[in-house]
């Protein structure tokens, strides 16, 4: 019975993507305007388009698609009541990709339960290499964008589309997938004892690979620097902070961390990395002799800046700058969800919990990956 319903569940969750893509596509056929122009691509593909051509923003005009490289062109165009895409997000595309997101965690599940995987923690440390890859990558669409005018990106269009954001998401899902895909079926066959073991193996070739083009280029490209320094201080004050709170939980309240296990420190590792990076970047760069200064690009951490800023003494703000609270809010937040993951739930529904804490540390991870190589190569 158990196994009829899975297969079911898999059947309705395909046939209700497959309906939603057909509705979109013929919503976009019949309702080119409204769907297509108004929807789609006002708030999904346009934005992705222009940010691909380094342009300030996109106009739709109907029968034709014109890039705008000037704020003041782009003001125009909204002023007078165009169809205008900017890069970066919306609130409408931001929900858009929630709801993906969740129905495609959904889907997730489903197929780690028809490959018969996921319920053991093998998996989860096996993607956390695949994280790091894409944040690295992330930072090879930056690297394209710095590219001084007259010089020719290494990626151009539309092969830079792959890895702005969000479409880089994608790309690095199904690359991940290939992989789980391509390793269960060597285990299967008897190729391989464990598909977890290979699979870490492709993403820490991936990442190697990504961070070594980063390398080369800050070897033979003007606009790309070298600061191993960051990297390091960064890794190390993470790494030090995630250690500390686990093995201090560990020795006053070890029923937090019974759950999770090691899983839990990997939790405070990667938000510790994101919450590490943002206050190197935006406050600490001088003091490790990098003259750049980053802005924070995520509502949340601006939010945070900002109000550290109204409320905080100015001695403290000289000395530790603006961003170390999002750090601190990184942290408790990170613990919270050890707390929450226990034992109770991992023996209810050990895949369920397994990718969720994937998704978990992945928005930590990630980005803070991103950030951190980032300010490594000064890009």
């Amino acid at each position: 019975m158990q196994v009829t319903e899975r297969i079911d569940a898999g059947r309705a969750w395909t046939l209700t993507a497959l309906a939603g893509v057909a509705a979109l596509v013929l919503g976009s056929l019949v309702f080119y305007d409204t769907v297509y122009r108004g929807f789609v691509w006002h708030y999904f593909w346009g934005p992705v388009y222009a940010d691909a051509h380094n342009a300030v923003a996109a106009v739709h005009r109907g029968g034709s698609v014109e890039l705008l490289y000037s704020p003041a062109a782009r003001q125009s165009a909204v002023a007078a009541g165009q169809v205008v895409a900017e890069p970066g997000y919306t609130l409408v595309s931001e929900v858009g990709y929630m709801v993906v997101l969740l129905f495609g965690l959904i889907g997730v599940l489903q197929l780690l339960r028809r490959l018969d995987v996921g319920r053991d923690r093998d998996l989860f440390f096996a993607l956390i290499p695949f994280m790091l890859f894409g944040g690295a990558l992330r930072v090879v669409e930056d690297a394209n964008d710095a590219v001084p005018e007259g010089v020719s990106q290494a990626i151009a269009y539309p092969w830079n589309t792959l890895i702005i954001s969000p479409i880089i998401y994608f790309t690095v899902f199904f690359v991940t997938l290939g992989s789980l895909l391509v390793t269960v079926w060597l285990r299967r066959e008897g190729y391989v004892e464990t598909y977890a073991r290979p699979m870490a193996a492709v993403g820490s070739a991936a990442f190697v690979l990504t961070f070594g083009y980063l390398v080369s280029l800050a070897f033979s490209a003007d606009y790309v620097e070298f600061y191993p320094q960051v990297l390091l201080s960064v890794v190390a004050i993470a790494t030090l902070l995630a250690a500390a709170i686990y093995l201090g939980v560990e020795r006053l309240k070890p029923e937090i961390n019974a759950g999770t296990g090691l899983i839990g420190l990997v939790v405070l590792w990667g938000h510790a990395i994101d919450g590490v990076a943002n206050v190197v970047a935006a406050d600490w760069l001088g003091a490790l002799g990098v003259d750049a200064v980053y802005n924070p690009k995520h509502p949340a951490n601006a939010f945070i800046i900002s109000t550290a800023e109204t409320i905080l003494p100015t001695s403290l703000l000289t000395a530790l700058g603006s961003s170390w609270p999002f750090l601190l809010v990184k942290l408790v937040v990170a613990l919270a969800v050890v707390w929450i993951f226990d034992r109770e739930i991992f023996e209810e529904s050990p895949r369920y919990a397994l990718l969720l804490l994937t998704a978990i540390v992945a928005v930590g991870l990630g980005p803070g990956t991103r950030d951190m190589i980032r300010a490594t190569f000064g890009i």
